[in-house]
C-alpha cells in the first residue's frame, strides 16, 4: 500500500490572520506585559502558541529578505527567530508574542527569568474566549530557551512544547565554553533587546562592598580585559551593559548561572516535549538539547529529537522557518488529537552529514557505538597505534595580538584574518567509508611556559611587556574531515581552559568529561598535565579517501558572532606522545551496514543548508 506523506494530513491554511497589537496582560504582581496576539479571522476557540524572548514583540513584525538568509550582524535581524505568523496562524492556531518584562512596552525591570510571567500569560491565555484551553511554545534560540524555564513552572495549560535550539547551562553552553570567556556574542545581544532601562548589575548583590572594589579592581588589571577595550570600559562603568560586568565579575560556575539554568530544573520537566538543534551548533544550543532530551522528567514515549544540517556557524535562517512543518505535526497531535503517526515513529530524527541522508534512532548514544580511540602520534598522525617511544612532540607558540577575522570591521575588507598557531594530527587517507555518530572526547598530555607580550602604551616609544596574571592558556580543540582535495569541513569543536583542568569524576563519562569550573588551579610552566574536554556530540560520515584531523590551538578566530576573550601572553604550548603519553582522540564510531531505525518516507522539508568543504577554513 502507497503510504501517505504525513505533510498531507497536518492542518492545512483555511483562516486569514487577524492581528490585536498591545494588549496588556496583568502579572501576579500588578505588572502588566504588552502582548501582539496573532489570531485566525474566525469565530470558535484555537489552541494558542506563546513565542517568548528578550527581543520582544516588535522585531517579529519587521520586513525581512525575500530570500531566506543567515542573521544578517549589520541589519540586526537576529532576532527573528519565533517562526512564521503565516504558517500557523491560518492553519487554525493563535500566536501570542509578547514584550518580556522590562522589554518594549510592557512594564517592570528587565530579567532573564522568565518562568514566573511566563506561567502567568500562559493561564491567561487559557481563559480568553478564543482559546480551547489548550497552549504550547514556538521558536528558536531565545525563544527555546524560554520554553525550558517556563515549563519547569509547570502552568497548568501548557499542554506540549518544542524548544528548537536551546540552552540549558548558561556558563557551560552559553558564556564560558570549558571555562573560556566568549563575550562577543552576548556583547552584540544588548543591540537587539529593546530594554526601556538597563537593570543595576546582580553582581552589586551577590558580593560585599570592599569584595566588589577588589573584583572590579583585578578586572581593570587584567591585561586580557585592558586589551579588550569593549570590555575595559564596562569594567570601568557597569552600567553600560550590566550583563557583560556581571559575566567578567564571574569567571567560575555559580549563582549567577544556576538561578536561570534549566538544567538545574530538568526535575521539573514533565510536558511532551520535542527537542531540536542543528549539527554545527557547539558553541551555544547543542549540547543544552541533548542533555535536557537525556536529563528532563518527561516520559520516554512523549520525548521527540530532531537534529537537522547547517553550513552557517551562526545558526537557522531568517526568519526561522525549516522545522516549521514539523512544529505543526507536533503540536497538531498534542493540542488538537489529530493523529498524524507522528507519535508510532521512533523518537530520534537526525542528519547523517556526509552521507547527507536521514535516519531514526531509538536511542542515544546509539547501543551500536564501537567507541574508538585514535592516538596523537608523531610527525602529526593520527593512527589506532598506539604511540611508541622517542615520538616527537608539537610544540606552537600563541600570537595573542593576531587578528581573528578576515574582512568584517576591517579597514582592509579584503584582509585575511592571521594565521592561528596549531597543532595538526591528521590520519592517512580512510579504506573505506566511516560513520562516526555520538559524543565524543579529547584527552592529551601537555605542558605550557607562559611569557609576557609587548604593548605599545602612552608611555613612550619604547614596548612595555604585559605580563599574564598567571601561568594560563586557552585550548581551542577542531575535529575536520579533509577530502580528497584537501577541503576541510568541521564536524566537531571544543575548548577548555588550562587552570580548569579539574575533573568531576563522578559526572563525567570517557564520551563527556565534566569539569567543575570553580576554581582556577595552578599551572607549573613546564610540568605535564593530562587534559580532557568533550568535542560535544557529532554525525557524519568520513568518505573513503577522507581523512579525519584534529587541530589544538591556544586562540581564537572569530565565526559569525563567536570569538573568545584572547588570553594576552605568548604561551608556548608542547603537545606530548608516547607510551606515556597516550594522547587519543575518542570517537563513537557506527559499524558498517548498520541502518538504525530506518529511514523517514518523508523526512523534514526544510529547506536546509547542507555543509560544504572549503579551502583554508
Amino acid at each position: 500500500m502507497e503510504k501517505r506523506d504525513w505533510h498531507q494530513s497536518v492542518s492545512q491554511p483555511q483562516f486569514e490572520i487577524e492581528l490585536v497589537e498591545d494588549v496588556y496582560v496583568p502579572m501576579r504582581d500588578g505588572v502588566k506585559l504588552c502582548t501582539d496576539i496573532y489570531r485566525p479571522k474566525a469565530e470558535g476557540k484555537f489552541p494558542a502558541l506563546v513565542s517568548w524572548s528578550w527581543y520582544g514583540k516588535e522585531s517579529e513584525k519587521l520586513p525581512t529578505n525575500p530570500v531566506f538568509q543567515p542573521s544578517d550582524y549589520i541589519r540586526g535581524t537576529g532576532g527573528h527567530e519565533c517562526g512564521e505568523q503565516w504558517f500557523f496562524v491560518p492553519r487554525g492556531y493563535v500566536q501570542v508574542i509578547p514584550d518580556a518584562r522590562g522589554v518594549g512596552k510592557s512594564e517592570g525591570d528587565f530579567t532573564i527569568d522568565f518562568s514566573k510571567d511566563g506561567y502567568d500569560l500562559i493561564e491567561w491565555i487559557a481563559r480568553q474566549p478564543w482559546c480551547n484551553g489548550k497552549v504550547g511554545m514556538v521558536g528558536m534560540s531565545s525563544f527555546a530557551m524560554s520554553q525550558y524555564s517556563i515549563a519547569a513552572e509547570k502552568p497548568p495549560h501548557l499542554t506540549a512544547m518544542m524548544p528548537f535550539e536551546g540552552v540549558t547551562d548558561y556558563y557551560r553552553q552559553f558564556y564560558y565554553h570549558g571555562g573560556i570567556f566568549c563575550y562577543l556574542f552576548p556583547l552584540h545581544l544588548w543591540g537587539l533587546m529593546p530594554v526601556s532601562s538597563k537593570p543595576k548589575p546582580a553582581s552589586y548583590k551577590l558580593y560585599g562592598e570592599e569584595e566588589l572594589k577588589r573584583k572590579m579592581a583585578e578586572l581593570q588589571r587584567n591585561p586580557d580585559i585592558q586589551c579588550t577595550p569593549y570590555l575595559y570600559l564596562i569594567a570601568n562603568t557597569p552600567q553600560m551593559n550590566p550583563t557583560m560586568f556581571d559575566l567578567m565579575m564571574n569567571p567560575h560556575d555559580g549563582p549567577l548561572y544556576h538561578r536561570v539554568s534549566p538544567c538545574y530544573r530538568y526535575q521539573d520537566i514533565g510536558i511532551p516535549s520535542y527537542l531540536g538543534a542543528r549539527w554545527n551548533g557547539w558553541a551555544l544550543h547543542l549540547p543544552g538539547d541533548f542533555d535536557c532530551y537525556a536529563k528532563s522528567a518527561t516520559p520516554a514515549d512523549q520525548k521527540k529529537m530532531l537534529v537537522v544540517p547547517s553550513d552557517n556557524y551562526g545558526g537557522m535562517d531568517r526568519p526561522f522557518h525549516e522545522v516549521q512543518d514539523v512544529c505543526l505535526r507536533w503540536y497538531d497531535h498534542w493540542l488538537k488529537g489529530n493523529d498524524t503517526g507522528l507519535m508510532k515513529e521512533p523518537p530520534i530524527t537526525i542528519f547523517l552529514q556526509g552521507a547527507n541522508t536521514w535516519r531514526y534512532e531509538n536511542e542515544w548514544p546509539l547501543a551500536a557505538t564501537q567507541w574508538t580511540k585514535l592516538f596523537l602520534r608523531g610527525g602529526g598522525k593520527l593512527s589506532h597505534d598506539k604511540p611508541a617511544a622517542g615520538e616527537a612532540a608539537q610544540v606552537f607558540t600563541s600570537d595573542p595580538w593576531a587578528n581573528p577575522t578576515q574582512g568584517f570591521r576591517r579597514a582592509d575588507s579584503l584582509a585575511k584574518a592571521d594565521p592561528v598557531p596549531r597543532a595538526l594530527y591528521e590520519t592517512e587517507p580512510l579504506a573505506e567509508n566511516l560513520e562516526v555518530t555520538g559524543p565524543l572526547a579529547l584527552y592529551w598530555y601537555a605542558s605550557i611556559t607562559s611569557e609576557g607580550v609587548p604593548a605599545r602604551t602612552w608611555k613612550g616609544p619604547e614596548m612595555e611587556i604585559l605580563e599574564p596574571v598567571s601561568n594560563d592558556t586557552d585550548w581551542y580543540l577542531k575535529v575536520k574531515d579533509i577530502d580528497v582535495d584537501g577541503a576541510e569541513r568541521t564536524v566537531a569543536e571544543g575548548w577548555l581552559k588550562a587552570s580548569h583542568y579539574e575533573l568531576d569524576e563522578a559526572r563525567s563519562t570517557p564520551w563527556e568529561p565534566y569539569h567543575p569550573h570553580t576554581r582556577n588551579l595552578p599551572v607549573e610552566p613546564g610540568k605535564v598535565i593530562r587534559y580532557a574536554a568533550d568535542l560535544r556530540m557529532m554525525s557524519n560520515v568520513f568518505l573513503m579517501g577522507h581523512r579525519i584531523r584534529v587541530e589544538i590551538a591556544g586562540q581564537d578566530q572569530v565565526q559569525a558572532l563567536w570569538y573568545h576573550l584572547p588570553h594576552m601572553a605568548r604561551v608556548t604550548h608542547t603537545i606530548l606522545t608516547g607510551p606515556d603519553y597516550a594522547s587519543h582522540l575518542l570517537l563513537p564510531v557506527i559499524p558498517r551496514g548498520y541502518r538504525g531505525a530506518g529511514e523517514p518516507d518523508f523526512p523534514p522539508e526544510g529547506p536546509f543548508r547542507i555543509p560544504k568543504y572549503k579551502r583554508g577554513e
